[in-house]
């Protein structure tokens, strides 16, 4: 009887692995997938931190309520907001890529508060808000959308 050990033709050579070619389709697959997913990411995270800037105007100008009513009838600054308690320290030095800040009329009796993005990427757009507590896009056409400068965001 003869052994079954081997029934490899012993002259062939051994192709365990991946050849350079499989290895550059991959890599060419995985480049073409990224360029379509990552500018689809980016967008959805200037929406995320255009919706956070938003919601934090809403938050500011919760707390010029809470604070015209125990100040007087005066408006607060940033700094007057979070040492009273009504705002944390996110509003001072940023948040979701956005920089708050709260413009004082000379006698304290009327604000702006604005929402800055921190750069290209942070967010598309700018926003405002005074004491009529509507939230508006820039005045800025550059950083409002076509036709919406300075109008009631949607």
């Amino acid at each position: 009887m003869v052994a079954a050990t081997d029934l490899r033709d012993p002259n062939m050579k051994n192709n365990d692995g991946f050849s350079l070619l499989e290895l550059l389709i991959v890599v060419a697959i995985i480049l073409i997938i990224a360029t379509i997913a990552i500018p689809s990411l980016l967008r959805s995270r200037q929406a995320a931190n255009e919706s956070n800037a938003v919601a934090n105007l809403r938050t500011i100008n919760t707390a010029e309520v809470q604070y015209l009513s125990n100040s007087s009838g005066l408006y607060g600054a940033v700094p007057d907001l979070i040492t009273a308690g009504l705002l944390d320290n996110r509003f001072a030095t940023g948040s979701a890529n956005y920089d708050f800040l709260i413009q004082l009329s000379a006698n304290s009796l009327d604000y702006t508060a604005s929402a800055t993005a921190q750069g290209p990427n942070g967010g598309r757009y700018d926003y405002y808000t005074k004491p009529d507590y509507v939230i508006r896009y820039t005045t800025d056409p550059l950083r409002a959308p076509t036709g919406l400068s300075g109008e009631p965001v949607r």
